[in-house]
C-alpha cells in the first residue's frame, strides 16, 4: 500500500511539473515578454502583431527578439521595394518625367535601406561577446540609416506635388509600414538589455 501511495505521489508530481511547463503555458509567457518589450517601441500594436507569431522562437531572449524584428522588417522592406519597382515598370512611358524621377529616387533609397537592413541582420546573427557593444552600435547606425532612407523615399512624394495621388498612395502605403517596422526594430535594439 505504501509503495502504491509513493508511486501515485510521484506520478502526481510528474504530471504537475509537466502541466506547469506545457507549451500552452509557455506561449503566454513568451507573448507577454514580446508585448512588454513592444511597449517600449513607437508602434507597439504593430510590433506585437509582427512578432507574436514567432513567440516560440523568441521565447524570452532579447537577442532572438531583436533578430526576429530585423528579419521581419527586412522581409517587409523587400516586399515594399518590389511593389515600388513593379509600379515603376507598369508606369514606364506613361508618367511625366518628374514623377518618374521621384519614383526612381525612391527605388534607389529603398535599395539602400535594404542593404542596411541586410547588414544589420547579418551582424546581429554574428554577434559575439568580445565586441558586442561595438557591433550593436554598428547595427544601430545601419538601422537608423535604413529608416532615414525610407523617410527620404516618402519625402520625395510629399514635396512638389509632382506625383499623382494614386501613385503616391500606393507607394506610401508600402513604405510607411516598413518605416514603422524599422522604427520598432531600432527601439528594440536600443532599449533591450544585452
Amino acid at each position: 500500500m505504501g509503495l502504491l501511495y509513493l508511486l501515485f505521489a510521484i506520478s502526481t508530481l510528474h504530471m504537475t511539473a509537466l502541466a506547469t511547463t506545457s507549451p500552452s503555458n509557455n506561449i503566454h509567457t513568451y507573448e507577454n515578454y514580446i508585448k512588454t518589450s513592444c511597449n517600449s517601441t513607437t508602434y507597439p500594436a504593430l510590433c506585437y502583431k509582427s512578432l507574436s507569431p514567432y513567440a516560440f522562437n523568441i521565447k524570452e531572449n532579447p537577442h532572438h527578439l531583436r533578430k526576429t524584428a530585423l528579419s521581419r522588417t527586412l522581409k517587409a522592406a523587400r516586399n515594399a521595394s518590389f511593389t515600388v519597382k513593379r509600379l515603376s515598370r507598369q508606369m514606364a512611358g506613361l508618367t511625366p518625367r518628374l514623377e518618374a524621377a521621384v519614383i526612381k529616387d525612391c527605388i534607389v533609397t529603398m535599395e539602400n535601406s535594404l542593404d542596411e537592413l541586410k547588414q544589420s541582420l547579418n551582424a546581429m546573427k554574428h554577434l559575439n561577446e568580445s565586441n558586442e557593444e561595438v557591433q550593436l552600435e554598428n547595427i544601430k547606425t545601419w538601422v537608423s540609416a535604413a529608416l532615414i532612407n525610407e523617410h527620404t523615399c516618402m519625402d520625395g512624394f510629399e514635396e512638389g506635388g509632382w506625383v499623382s495621388a494614386a501613385v503616391k498612395n500606393k507607394i506610401r502605403n508600402s513604405v510607411v509600414k516598413i518605416a514603422w517596422l524599422t522604427s520598432n526594430a531600432l527601439c528594440l535594439i536600443n532599449n533591450l538589455k544585452h
